[in-house]
């Protein structure tokens, strides 16, 4: 029932008779609406006589009978109306970009202006617009490599975060893109393409990760040497239900985690790493150092690129090396999967 509403100058009103005055007057019971104009009880204090508990009671009664159809008179809900297909445009980074929607959340992909046959994508999870110049992203869409990303700020992989990652692969897939995908991790970025990666060794050529986060328990946790963030820390236990530092440092499936990077190691999925050898923020020597050697020693491929720099800025100043590595394995592997 549409609620009943007041005009600007507190009247009562009937929806109903708005909408089709004849109908109402020919079954409201107590023909509330029938010769008069909408502003049908003005309110005036204790004296208005509708003011009565029982009075009050048969106006409401007889304002429902205004929106139940008589016998015969029922119709179909409204179909409603088809949302549009196309997505929206625009321009990033002198390409073409399209926009549109998953579950929500907004997400794009930009377009080369000569894409290469199979529709070969790398996906940025964080940071879609930082430092681009130095991580290889436009000379990639130059080379024919679609770029994607959708927007969920700040989720570090929690479970949630992981079945919106699926659907935005799904979505992907079926707009014909290729199975597989070169995954840009940026910082805590490449925590989250590492914990969907390890979920989803099938569907990835690779992962680039910027100063990546390996373990939550360095960043945000700072329970090492590096600075941490007590807000995210607080916001990374929420996310991930855990109720004190004991139960975080005894989850097991952190990017460099034994268990879930041989996943990684037995689909030979190719790593680069590119960090900065002063990082304060994402420590090399607890994520980045421990991640590369337990990898190599389950049979991994992994590249380091160390730089003078800290945290910031992420990528290279000629990135090249990092162009070489994703251009190389995006157009080596068949875009539809091993199984194919």
């Amino acid at each position: 029932m549409t609620n009943t509403e007041t005009d600007g100058m507190d009247h009562f009103i009937c929806p109903e008779f708005r909408l089709n005055p004849m109908k109402c007057r020919a079954s409201c019971p107590v023909r509330a609406c029938s010769g008069n104009n909408p502003p049908l009880l003005p309110y005036e204090g204790d004296s208005h006589p509708m003011s009565s508990p029982r009075s009050v009671t048969t106006l409401l009664l007889a304002l429902a009978a205004c929106f139940v159809p008589a016998v015969g008179d029922a119709q179909e809900p409204p179909t409603p109306a088809p949302q549009s297909a196309a997505a929206a445009t625009d321009q990033w980074r002198g390409y073409t970009r399209h926009r549109f929607e998953v579950s929500g959340h907004k997400a794009w992909v930009v377009e080369p202006a000569d894409p290469l046959p199979g529709k070969p994508w790398t996906w940025c999870t964080e940071f879609p617009d930082a430092f681009t110049d130095r991580t290889g992203v436009p000379q990639l869409l130059a080379k024919g490599i679609h770029h994607a990303h959708i927007s969920d700020f700040n989720r570090l992989g929690c479970e949630e975060q992981l079945r919106l990652m699926d659907e935005f692969h799904k979505v992907m897939v079926s707009k014909g893109f290729a199975t597989r995908v070169g995954l840009i991790g940026i910082s805590r970025g490449g925590f989250m393409a590492y914990r969907w990666a390890q979920r989803n060794p099938e569907k990835v050529v690779f992962i680039y990760g910027d100063a990546p986060v390996c373990d939550l328990k360095s960043w945000p946790g700072g329970l090492g040497k590096g600075k941490g963030s007590p807000k995210d820390w607080q916001h990374a236990k929420n996310l991930y239900g855990w109720k004190s530092d004991e139960e975080a440092k005894a989850f097991r499936e952190n990017a460099l985690d034994e268990k879930p990077l041989s996943r990684l190691a037995a689909a030979k999925i190719p790593l680069l790493h590119v960090v900065g050898d002063a990082d304060e923020v994402v420590p090399v020597a607890e994520n980045t150092a421990i991640l590369a050697e337990r990898y190599r020693n389950l049979g991994g491929d992994i590249t380091v690129i160390h730089h003078a720099a800290g945290h910031h800025p992420h990528g290279l100043d000629d990135p090249a090396p990092v162009v070489r590595f994703m251009l190389g394995h995006l157009t080596s592997v068949d875009p539809a999967g091993p199984d194919h």
